[in-house]
């Protein structure tokens, strides 16, 4: 039967299939013909209309957006056989990396805090979007992804949605921590735990709401925790002290969670909300300013924080299948640490001179007893080592030689003809523009990969803020090495 006719048979089809008056996500797919993962990507991508929700936050399509649904999956330019349920790895380089060029990498107006991807802030992350793309082009069901910087985890989430082992690598211990948090799912077991330690925390805030009393505004709260606290000298210079006591309870409790999983989300919550209730301006402005944070007002943004945490993770845990498992090593990249062998890899490195974490994230560490210093000292690309006017100061030819060593060593862990995505923007050095993906495809030479394409994406106007002394980048590169000379 010609393809023509075999399309308006089974367009045919679906319009005799559809009769209910709200069909499901699942109900959308099975009748256009495709897998549900590949409709979720469309619509996360913008390629299709998100439909309405109803009151416990799921989809549902009327039968006109079915049908739409239905006419786009039967598109010649959207053909089924791009479904990554079907890649086969043999087939992967010839017939998918051609079509790379063809989708719109900007993205523009994409939801990108679905699932876990919103429960932490994290300066300088890239859109789920792209790793959700690069994953179904260059890899199958059951393949291994790495992100060797895996920062807040995105690459880690989107891995695991469509059905692949995920490997994550950073040297920031609270970067690991989140990127555990947002890829563990939760259990109905740590779901209840931690909507008893949400309401304890809210009922604790409001005890300790203050009495308004004329020019008094914010008294001082009454409440003294017996619990540990950071010994940092500049802890009051940060936080009103008030707030330090409510966040040694919050600690406290949130450390004496007995799972493993059900501990690193509530932490994550905590950590989530330090920036906020102290004097640091924001997130991406390290400047102290007086927030006037009335007493309770800590514990109930964490109860908050916990809450909207615990659903993510529950949601993410319906999503992802327990055989798919994720691996995350806190770790040095030029200490060539061992990891599994990987299939492919997608990351978001850090740009030189563009931004220090170990600062902006100072108060966090401090307070999740972490090594702040190590890290310091261990971060690469950070805006303190390539900004400072010392004859050892990082130079171009230091981010250079650093990814020398690292694709070295991420040589022999990929697979002999897998794909290394780099997604990359400029940076400026001493007043000097520096292309950062020509730095890693050099490098990589030298470790026998090769540059087999190069995309430029438009980036949203409110993406990565970086140190406002170089301004912020508007562009960056989406670059993709195969290694020819690791391991078959």
């Amino acid at each position: 039967m010609p393809a023509r006719i075999c399309k308006y048979v089974q367009m045919d089809t679906i319009n005799t299939a559809i009769s209910k008056q709200h069909l499901t996500t699942a109900d959308v797919a099975r009748l256009a013909g495709i897998h549900k993962d590949t409709l979720l990507r469309w619509l996360r991508g913008g390629l299709i209309q998100e439909p309405q929700r109803d009151r416990h936050g799921w989809r549902y399509f009327t039968p006109t957006e079915a049908q739409a649904v239905a006419k786009f999956a039967l598109s010649s330019t959207h053909d089924q056989s791009h479904d990554a349920t079907t890649i086969v790895a043999e087939d992967r380089n010839t017939r998918y990396l051609g079509r790379l060029p063809a989708l719109d990498w900007d993205f523009a107006g994409a939801k990108t805090s679905y699932l876990t991807h919103g429960i932490h802030p994290y300066p300088a992350k890239f859109i789920p979007q792209i790793p959700n793309a690069l994953i179904q082009e260059l890899s199958g069901v059951g393949d291994t992804v790495g992100d060797i910087f895996c920062g807040s985890g995105t690459t880690l989430v989107e891995a695991l949605t469509l059905k692949r082992h995920a490997v994550g690598i950073d040297a920031n211990p609270l970067a690991c921590m989140i990127s555990r948090a947002k890829s563990s799912g939760c259990n109905e077991f740590d779901r209840e735990a931690l909507l008893a330690l949400t309401q304890q925390a809210r009922t604790m805030g409001d005890s300790l709401l203050p009495s308004t009393t004329e020019g008094d505004l914010f008294p001082a709260s009454k409440f003294i925790s017996e619990h540990w606290r950071p010994a940092f000298d500049k802890l009051t210079f940060w936080f009103d002290l008030h707030v330090i006591e409510e966040l040694a309870e919050v600690l406290s409790w949130c450390r004496a969670l007995e799972s493993d999983v059900a501990r690193d989300l509530a932490l994550t919550a905590f950590s989530s909300i330090i920036v906020t209730v102290s004097k640091q301006d924001s997130d991406t402005r390290y400047v102290r300013r007086e927030k006037n944070i009335p007493p309770g007002d800590t514990l109930r943004r964490f109860a908050r924080s916990l809450e909207q945490i615990t659903q993510a993770a529950t949601e993410f845990a319906d999503v992802v299948e327990s055989r798919f498992r994720c691996q995350i090593a806190q770790a040095n990249l030029l200490d060539s640490p061992s990891i599994p062998a990987l299939d492919l890899v997608v990351c978001s490195p850090p740009y030189p001179n563009a931004y220090s974490y170990h600062l902006y994230h100072m108060t966090r560490m401090v307070w999740l007893g972490m090594d702040q210093p190590r890290f310091r000292k261990e971060e690469i690309g950070s805006h303190r080592k390539y900004s400072s006017n010392s004859k050892n100061a990082a130079t171009a030819e230091t981010f250079g030689a650093e990814f020398s060593k690292i694709l070295m060593w991420l040589s022999s862990r990929l697979r002999r003809g897998g794909y290394a995505c780099f997604v990359v923007g400029d940076s400026t050095l001493k007043g000097q523009r520096i292309n950062n993906a020509d730095l890693i495809t050099l490098a990589g030479e030298k470790a026998g990969f090769q540059e087999v394409m190069r995309i430029d994406r438009i980036m949203q106007a409110t993406r990565k803020a970086f140190n406002p002394a170089i301004g912020k980048i508007k562009t960056e590169n989406i670059l993709i090495l195969e290694n020819r000379g690791g391991k078959a």
